[in-house]
């Protein structure tokens, strides 16, 4: 089987949770090689997501590195067995692969949260304040350009609208929606945007005022997506230079913490839409 040449997101996760699984057994990749009548390049191409692999052998890999937890061996063998090709590949060679990679995570998560402080979540963005946004690039972006990254993000809302919903929440900051970026008529339409999207099933849109002052994510613009199991979770952050993609145990536990704590600053659905809908007013 020829290496795969750009392999996605999800299948380097694969890989590396078989490097993860084999370091936990204390094995090196000759030994691994050994116990599983392969070479060496095999293991390092396949952690590397190069090399695809089954299902089963998923399973057989990890009954010899004597991995106990069951659940997660399942849904490693689930994602390992994914062969549909996703909407965003389309978009490969024209858009960011940071941001294909998002779409991935988005599209296979159990779940979704989003905290955002300056910005309208991506998801809820309607078209004219996307256009607004990717127009304030640095440096300045070429019309097709923009119309590109608009279409792909309004692409992005699928997660939102199939059945049965991912369930999403959305932390947005007071600053966000006072931050006018297609103009003043232009936020009014967002804002009222998500006043209709806090009645869909499976969103929660929830805000944290100025007058809650500090919280642990105000430094922070970031996706967390739920795996099948807590293993598989993924944590996606927004920098200047795209979507950056953390899996580490370490990393997903902070990111929970920071969430909660946020989670619990914030107001509840029903005063977060009061909340929108006076500031549109205001406005």
């Amino acid at each position: 089987m020829p290496p795969r040449k750009a392999p996605t997101a999800r299948q380097r996760r694969v890989g590396a949770e078989l490097r993860k699984m084999r370091e936990h057994a204390g094995l090196t990749p000759a030994r691994a090689a050994e116990l599983l009548g392969t070479d060496r390049a095999s293991i390092s191409n396949t952690e590397a997501g190069r090399f695809g692999v089954s299902g089963e052998r998923v399973r057989t890999w990890a009954s010899h590195y004597k991995c106990p937890d069951a659940a997660y061996v399942d849904a490693l063998a689930a994602m390992a067995e994914e062969r549909v090709k996703g909407w965003w590949e389309d978009s490969r060679g024209t858009i960011s692969t940071g941001a294909l990679d998002l779409a991935e995570a988005e599209y296979h998560a159990q779940a979704l949260t989003s905290l955002q402080v300056v910005y309208i979540p991506g998801l809820l963005q309607t078209e004219e304040y996307a256009r607004a946004v990717f127009g304030q690039s640095v440096p300045k972006l070429a019309p097709l350009d923009v119309q590109r990254r608009v279409s792909y993000r309004m692409q992005r809302k699928r997660v939102t609208e199939r059945s049965p919903a991912t369930p999403c929440t959305f932390l947005i900051h007071e600053a966000a929606l006072r931050m006018i970026f297609p103009g003043v008529d232009g936020q009014r339409r967002q804002l009222e945007r998500l006043v209709e999207a806090s009645d869909q099933d499976g969103i929660s849109i929830r805000v944290i005022t100025f007058a809650t002052g500090a919280f642990p994510g105000a430094n922070s613009s970031l996706t967390f997506a739920s795996g099948a199991v807590p293993q598989l979770d993924t944590v996606a952050l927004d920098t200047a230079h795209g979507s950056v993609l953390l899996d580490a145990q370490s990393h997903l536990e902070n990111y929970r913490c920071i969430l909660k704590r946020t989670l619990e600053t914030s107001l509840p659905p029903r005063k977060s839409r009061d909340f929108i809908n006076r500031i549109a007013r205001e406005l």
